[in-house]
C-alpha cells in the first residue's frame, strides 16, 4: 500500500489476500528507518517492537475478520505493552521491564492490530516543568515536525501525531490531559479525538490525573479515527455515523480563537464553507476564563499527580522509583541527562502541595462546576461546538518552553469536565497545518464523530501530505 493510504483500505486488502500483514508491517518498519531514524530524522518512534514481524506472520497464518486485522499501529510510550519500554520518556523508568499488556493494548491485539512500536512524547506528558519542550524526552530525544524540521510536533502526544502525519503508520494511540492529542493533531495536520474520560481503559497507562487523562485515537481521516475509536472504546457505530449525512446544528464559538490572525481568518473562511455545505450554524458566546480557573486546574493536576503517579509506580514491577519523590531524586542524581534543558519545578510543587485532601476537593469542585456550567450553557440547543485550536507550529527551542500563548483555550473546559474533544485539519498557514476543534457533550462521541466527518467533507481537504522541509 502507499505511504498515505487509509487504514480501512489496508485492512480490506489484507482481508482479501491482496497484501499480507507481514508485508504491511515490513513497509512500516522500512518507513520508520528511512524517514524517522535516518533521512529526514523525524524521531517520532522511541522504540520498535522486536516481534512485530513475527506477530504479523501469525496473523497471516490465522486470518480472521477482525476490525484491525493485520494493521500496523503505534502507541504512545506512556502505555504498557509487552516488548516496549513504557517510560513516559523518562530515564527513571528506562530498563524497567514491562510484564503485561495494558487493557487497551490487549484490546488492540484482540482486534488484530500489530503493535509495531512506541512513540516519543513530551517527557512525563509535559507535566515536569513550565520550560519543557514539547516532543523532547531524555529517552527519545526531540521529535520534529514533518512539515518543517525545526518546528515543534506539539505535545504531549508528539510522536503519535508526527508519525501518522508523516505516513509511517495509518493509526496511532495518543493520550490527553489538556490538549495533548488536540495540539499534535493540529500542528502536524492529522485528526485526533480525546474521548470522554473513563470511556477508554487507563489500566497500564502512566498517569497524571485520574479526572482528566484519556487515551485517544489519531489518524489521517475521521473515518479511520472512528474505526480505532470503536476498538478502543469496545463499542460500535462511529464508522457508520461518519457516513451519516443528516443535518446537525453547530455552535460557533468565536471566543475560541488564536493569536494568529491568519489562523483566525482561515477559521472564518472554513465556517462559511460549512454554511454553504448546508450545515446549520449558530454563534455561541461564552465568557473567557479568569486566571483563577487555570490556576485551579493546575492545582488539581498537581494534587492528583502526587497520588496517581505514586499509585502507578508502586504497582509496576521491577526496581526503581516508587513515588514522585523518588523520581525527583533520580532526576537530581542524573541531572546531566535529565535536566540539561529544563528543571522539574512542577514536580517540586506537586510534592509541596501533597495529595488529595480537603483543599483538593474544594478546588476540584469549584473547577468542575465552572467547566460543567460553561459547556452545559454553550451546548444548549446545538449538537457540538467548534473553534480554532492552535496557531501554526512554533520553532522548537530546547530549554525555553513552548509558544502556547498563541493557542485558543478550546481544550480547557473539556479537559476539566472530562468531555470529548476532537481536532481535524482546516488548512495551511505559512506552510504549516492548523486545525478546527470540535467539542461535544460527555459520552456523545457519536455526535462528535458525525460533526467531524461532515466538517471534513465540507472543507474537502483530503489527506494533508507534509512537505518534509529540512
Amino acid at each position: 500500500m502507499g505511504q498515505f493510504s487509509s487504514a480501512r483500505e489496508t485492512i480490506e486488502l489484507i482481508a482479501t489476500g491482496k497484501v499480507t500483514a507481514a508485508a504491511e508491517t515490513t513497509e512500516a518498519l522500512e518507513r520508520i528507518h528511512k524517514i524517522d531514524q535516518s533521512g529526514y530524522e523525524l524521531n517520532s518512534v522511541l522504540a520498535v517492537s522486536a516481534d512485530a514481524l513475527e506477530r504479523a506472520r501469525e496473523i497471516d497464518n490465522k486470518k480472521s475478520a477482525r476490525p484491525l486485522e493485520g494493521l500496523p499501529i503505534l502507541i504512545k510510550d506512556n502505555i504498557e505493552a509487552m516488548g516496549l519500554p513504557a517510560t513516559a520518556g523518562s530515564l527513571a523508568l528506562a530498563g524497567r521491564e514491562v510484564h503485561r499488556d495494558s487493557t487497551l493494548v490487549r484490546r488492540l491485539r484482540e482486534a488484530g492490530a500489530v503493535i509495531i512500536g512506541a512513540t516519543n512524547l513530551s517527557e512525563w506528558a509535559n507535566i515536569r516543568s513550565t520550560k519543557s519542550t514539547s516532543g523532547w524526552s531524555a529517552v527519545g530525544g526531540l521529535t520534529t515536525n514533518p512539515w518543517i524540521h525545526q518546528h515543534s510536533a506539539g505535545g504531549s502526544s508528539s510522536g503519535s501525531g508526527a508519525a501518522v502525519a508523516a505516513g509511517l503508520v495509518t493509526l496511532a494511540v495518543g493520550s490527553e490531559t489538556d490538549g495533548s492529542i488536540v495540539c499534535p493533531a493540529s500542528v502536524n495536520g492529522c485528526v485526533g479525538i480525546k474521548p470522554t474520560v473513563g470511556s477508554v481503559s487507563r489500566d497500564g497507562m502512566i498517569p497524571i490525573s485520574s479526572s482528566q487523562d484519556s487515551p485517544g485515537p489519531m489518524g489521517r481521516s475521521v473515518r479511520d479515527v472512528a474505526l480505532l475509536l470503536e476498538v478502543m472504546m469496545a463499542t460500535e457505530g462511529y464508522q457508520k455515523v461518519a457516513e451519516n449525512n443528516e443535518n446537525l446544528r453547530i455552535g460557533v464559538v468565536r471566543e475560541w480563537m488564536t493569536q494568529s490572525e491568519k489562523t483566525n481568518q482561515l477559521f472564518d473562511d472554513s465556517v462559511k464553507l460549512l454554511e454553504k455545505f448546508g450545515i446549520s450554524l449558530v454563534d455561541v458566546a461564552i465568557p473567557s476564563p479568569g486566571e483563577s480557573v487555570s490556576e485551579d486546574e493546575f492545582n488539581v493536576l498537581m494534587y492528583e499527580l502526587h497520588d496517581d503517579l505514586a499509585q502507578y509506580l508502586e504497582t509496576r514491577p521491577g526496581n526503581g522509583a516508587k513515588t514522585l519523590k523518588d523520581v525527583v531524586e533520580f532526576n537530581l542524581a542524573h541531572g546531566e541527562s535529565e535536566m540539561q534543558y529544563f528543571k522539574q519545578e512542577l514536580f517540586d510543587q506537586a510534592l509541596e502541595l501533597g495529595g488529595r485532601g480537603e483543599k483538593y476537593r474544594e478546588v476540584r469542585a469549584r473547577n468542575l462546576a465552572w467547566a460543567d456550567s460553561l459547556l452545559s450553557s454553550a451546548l444548549d440547543g446545538v449538537d457540538v461546538l467548534i473553534g480554532a485550536a492552535y496557531a501554526p507550529s512554533w520553532v522548537s527551542t530546547l530549554g525555553k518552553g513552548d509558544d502556547y500563548a498563541s493557542a485558543s483555550w478550546i481544550s480547557m473546559a473539556p479537559a476539566i469536565a472530562g468531555t470529548p474533544i476532537g481536532a481535524l485539519p482546516m488548512g495551511l498557514v505559512d506552510g504549516l497545518p492548523v486545525a478546527m476543534g470540535v467539542v461535544s457533550r460527555a459520552n456523545d462521541e457519536l455526535n462528535l464523530v458525525r460533526a467531524m466527518s461532515r466538517i471534513e467533507s465540507a472543507l474537502g481537504l483530503g489527506v494533508l501530505v507534509p512537505t518534509f522541509r529540512k
